[in-house]
């Protein structure tokens, strides 16, 4: 539950204050959206990293 509320909490709920700073600090609207995609990548390069292939298990199999 933590790392969902952190999620949503911090990165979701500071997105439009967030993305409206770095628009306003550059002058362009759309830099701004640089923000969302390196927080994606980030989540990507992170899971890629963490997650364990499951690809060819058996899911349900006792360990």
């Amino acid at each position: 539950s933590l790392p969902y509320h952190i999620g949503n909490g911090w990165f979701g709920g500071l997105l439009p204050a967030t993305v409206f700073a770095l628009s306003a600090y550059k002058g362009d609207i759309y830099y701004g959206l640089w923000y969302p995609v390196v927080i994606a990548a980030i989540t990507l390069v992170i899971g890629m990293i963490f997650v364990k292939d499951t690809l060819g298990t058996d899911l349900h199999a006792k360990e």
